[in-house]
């Protein structure tokens, strides 16, 4: 453990607010030399990008993550300082610890290992590691895929180390994600006096019902592995401040988490169906849509519970919640892609943490997956 400890701690000290790598990835790069890794740094912009690779031939096995943390908030309400890594009560305290540089610090140890063990291993192994996870992820893991796709780069399997445990390390993984697919909808009216609605037209009035249509709509029965797909309101505008003023216009921000079984045009389209069928004068700003991804139980799924069940004597169960992740770039070019993580419990929040048992028995894990998948 205290190898991991110790790298998970250095990581930790770095001050890695999304985009800053503040130099994460060149403690990787140098460890990882010294296995014998080739080591491309792929910056965009603001954001460093790792890509280091051993072997040339298949299968490829790709452990992915990201250096970059989301802000600490008020330092005040943590217990001990966010960047200086504090071990008590059997944890590692710090902004990362759980997501995701103990899992870094586990995937590089594990590799190592792995390398001295079987350094004529058969295949290939990599590691992608981007500043951009936790940010806009467009200069991120997704220039880095377009790169690799570019220079015909296959990956065959792909771990993510986003923190997926529930309870304990291990007990849930990831084999895919729902889509995500975000929207401005104004609906407009004709801004008058409240005392005076005839000569107005107010928009929050005549959005209503299409919003309780909206709202209750069944979009879709979902899978086998996704539940059905959701759409939620996050914030409505309207209106001057005024109380007497029958605003011109309004605004509704929503989204969509979505299964495979529907696509973002077809929620697209269902939607817009629905506000013209309410004769709105309407106008939507879409963002670009995050797909959903999916891998079926085979090789890697069986590779992961095999090891984990090795490791934890647990069994581990298969889960497509949560939020998005950087699987939605990886598999444009990966078929079979699982994340698997410590415990998520603490995560984005003050005095965010990773038990220290963790820290011994992921690397293990990792170390395990390897021996399968490319001994």
């Amino acid at each position: 453990m205290q190898s991991t400890l110790d790298l998970a701690q250095d990581l930790i000290a770095r001050r890695s607010v999304t985009p800053d790598d503040a130099g994460c990835q060149q403690i990787l790069a140098e460890r990882l030399t010294a296995a014998g890794f080739a080591c491309e740094a792929l910056p965009f912009g603001a954001v460093s990008n790792l890509w280091a690779r051993r072997g040339r031939g298949a299968p490829l096995l790709c452990f992915a993550g990201h250096t970059d943390v989301v802000p600490p908030g008020p330092l005040e309400q943590w217990h001990s300082d966010p960047f200086t890594p504090t071990v008590r009560e059997g944890r590692l305290y710090g902004r990362g610890a759980a997501d995701m540089k103990s899992a870094i610090a586990s995937f590089v140890v594990a590799l190592e290992t792995f390398v001295r063990e079987h350094p004529d291993h058969r295949g290939s192994i990599a590691l992608l590691i981007t500043s951009d996870e936790e940010g806009p992820s467009v200069d991120g893991t997704a220039r880095v895929v377009e790169r690799l796709r570019a220079r015909a780069e296959k990956i065959d399997f792909c771990i993510v180390g986003e923190p997926t445990s529930s309870e304990v390390l291990g007990d849930t993984i990831k084999n895919g994600r729902r889509g995500s697919l975000s929207g401005r909808l104004t609906v407009r009216g004709r801004q008058g006096h409240i005392a005076y609605p005839q000569l107005a037209l107010n928009p929050i009035h005549a959005l209503a019902p299409a919003l309780a249509e909206l709202a209750k709509a069944k979009w879709d029965e979902g899978t086998e592995f996704f539940p059905p797909t959701s759409w939620q309101m996050s914030n409505i505008h309207g209106g001057t401040g005024a109380t007497n003023v029958i605003p011109g216009s309004v605004d509704v921000d929503f989204n969509f988490r979505f299964s495979t079984a529907s696509s973002a045009q077809s929620l697209r389209e269902r939607l817009e169906s629905v506000l013209r069928q309410h004769q709105l004068d309407y106008a939507i700003a879409w963002t670009t849509p995050s797909q959903p991804f999916l891998t079926t139980p085979a090789v890697l799924v069986k590779a992961v519970e095999d090891a984990i069940r090795a490791c934890t004597q647990g069994t581990p169960k298969l889960s497509t919640d949560g939020g998005t992740s950087d699987g939605r770039f990886i598999a444009t070019i990966c078929p079979q892609i699982v994340e698997l993580g410590v415990v998520n419990e603490s995560i984005h929040k003050v005095d965010e943490h990773v038990a220290l048992e963790s820290l011994a028995q992921l690397p293990l894990i990792y170390l395990e997956i390897l021996r399968r998948l490319v001994k």
